[in-house]
């Protein structure tokens, strides 16, 4: 971090960054495709030459119309991008000297939706998929698939040797063959090995174009010796993960803590890849509005550090 604070120590130096990353090659006017620009304006706008249109080098990332200082934010995207096991928005608070505690949530917030590349490739080769409910299973429930309230989470790994390899979450309306059908179709390319259990939900698979092979789950088999070992390992983790770092999250943003998730496990190995995928540079993502985030509802401070 000292060492991250030291390159990014001041306005100018992050402003180089953005405009570097933004057009290594040279400025390229986004209205006109021109590459000429004049010198920087006060209010730091670059103009095109040809058709007078003036650009800021945070336009469309996360930082769009941002009053912070750049530095806030470059450390801010460090933080999340290379701390392991996430952080909450108290402890970003704390981490910048961010004197609102709203502030540095909806940072966190903007951040977390920068998270999810919209081009990203779809899971390829063998893949597990299965689905399970947060918050464990009700053992007063008839059926292995009653949820009680709980949220429905849809989990598709690819298989690497006897690793994991890259990963998707997603929330789930139910278990119908329509739901899981329409999430292993977003999340893997066709033609691809598809394990699954034997629950009749992933029956249409193979008529949707997958190599679709069931396995079933013997009862007399212990509990680490699952059939979708890979899958079962990153719920586990999951819910670990969402009670550990963040004791708790709203079902209304709990898709974006899923995508935070896939996020670092995709990213593990390398965690500083994630810092210009978290500022919105090289990406077609349109900024994310604090109104977009609450929907009308301005964030609480929780007493147990939920980011």
């Amino acid at each position: 971090m000292i060492e991250f604070q030291r390159r990014f120590a001041d306005e100018e130096t992050c402003r180089a960054y953005l405009f570097a990353s933004r057009w290594p090659e040279g400025f390229c006017c986004p209205g006109c495709g021109a590459g000429e620009a004049g010198g920087e304006h006060r209010r730091h706008l670059w103009q095109c030459r040809c058709c007078g249109r003036q650009t800021s080098v945070t336009a469309a990332t996360v930082m769009h119309k941002t009053r912070l200082p750049l530095t806030v934010w470059f450390w801010a995207a460090y933080l999340v991008a290379t701390h392991g096991p996430g952080i909450s928005a108290l402890q970003l608070q704390r981490q910048l000297g961010i004197s609102r505690y709203e502030t540095a949530w909806t940072i966190l917030h903007k951040l977390r939706r920068a998270m999810v590349a919209p081009e990203r490739e779809p899971l390829r080769g063998e893949v597990e998929v299965d689905e399970g409910y947060l918050g464990g299973r009700d053992t007063d429930l008839r059926g292995g698939r009653q949820r009680d309230g709980k949220p429905l989470v849809g989990v598709a790994v690819e298989v690497r040797g006897s690793g994991s390899g890259r990963l998707r979450l997603q929330l789930l309306p139910d278990a119908s063959a329509a739901s899981l059908t329409s999430f292993v179709r977003s999340s893997v390319a066709a033609g691809a090995i598809v394990h699954t259990d034997g629950w009749a939900g992933y029956s249409g698979l193979r008529a949707a174009g997958f190599d679709h092979r069931p396995h079933t789950q013997h009862a007399r088999l212990p509990d680490r010796e699952w059939v979708l070992p890979r899958a079962h390992r990153a719920l586990s983790n999951l819910k670990t993960w969402l009670q550990g770092t963040h004791h708790g999250v709203s079902p209304k943003h709990l898709q974006v803590y899923l995508d935070e998730f896939v996020f670092r496990h995709n990213r593990r190995r390398t965690p500083l890849a994630g810092f210009q995928t978290l500022l919105g540079l090289g990406t077609t993502h349109q900024p994310t509005t604090y109104r977009q985030i609450t929907r009308g509802k301005p964030p609480n401070r929780p007493a147990e550090q939920s980011g």
